[in-house]
């Protein structure tokens, strides 16, 4: 199968990626800024057994969005699962303090990109547009349902936006072909919190779960990969929590 992976380059897209390698998938790594990681992805999937390349996209851009699909159908061919995961978060702190140009562009990754992802999986994947059918799997948060007062409540907003698609685009595409599914990760160990300047913010959080810590990337993966999968053939419209019980 051939997979095409938004945000692939680090955190649960990479993580995706490599997992999907190691089931001798081929993978398109979509990442933004960060051509170095998404390079040592690309190398990572091609250990574990896969085949990778990497495609440079901005989500939040419709022409990079089509540019990117078109890129991988050139080098794998048709694409039989998506995995819309390319998100940011604003700044911590209260809405209040954000403007309208942060607010805009959290919304445009998180939502409007995932919506931009899934329209380009929906048209290459269904089957009326002469796919073969498939899976698309979109990358939530638990933030949609605790909405993260005090800290990302935009984010939280855009998430749950993702939420509904899940559910509703689950049943205008099923019949094309392609099942829908989200999953939304609890509190995950990536550079994400580092990179907002809380470098314990995973530890700090993970620690008030019912398991006790923060989820390794490799956990969520394995719920994507799933869900992507076979065995996941009768599964659509559904949002998973990988919360570790939060």
């Amino acid at each position: 199968m051939h997979v095409l992976v938004s945000g692939g380059a680090r955190g649960i897209g990479a993580a995706t990626c490599r997992l999907a390698g190691a089931r001798g998938w081929a993978v398109t790594v979509n990442y933004r800024d960060d051509a170095a990681a998404a390079e040592a992805t690309v190398a990572a999937v091609r250990a574990a057994g896969g085949r990778a390349v990497a495609a440079r996209g901005d989500v939040a851009s419709e022409d990079d969005t089509v540019v990117l699909f078109d890129a991988a159908v050139a080098a794998f061919g048709p694409i039989g699962g998506v995995v819309a995961n390319a998100g940011i978060v604003a700044p911590s702190g209260r809405l209040a303090d954000l403007d309208a140009a942060r607010l805009r562009r959290v919304v445009d990754v998180n939502l409007v990109g995932a919506l931009l992802t899934a329209r380009e999986a929906a048209r290459r994947m269904g089957r009326s547009g002469g796919g073969a059918g498939g899976a698309l799997v979109l990358v939530s948060s638990v933030a949609a349902r605790l909405g993260a007062p005090g800290e990302y409540v935009a984010y939280a907003a855009a998430k749950g936006g993702v939420d509904t698609l899940a559910v509703g685009l689950a049943r205008e595409i099923g019949p094309d072909g392609v099942r829908v599914n989200a999953v939304r990760p609890g509190i995950v160990a990536t550079d994400i919190h580092a990179n907002n300047g809380q470098p314990g913010r995973a530890e700090r959080i993970g620690a008030t779960t019912p398991l006790g810590r923060a989820a390794a990337a490799e956990e969520v993966a394995e719920a994507i990969v799933w869900l992507l999968s076979e065995a996941a053939s009768y599964v659509s419209g559904a949002v998973i929590d990988v919360t570790g019980g939060r």
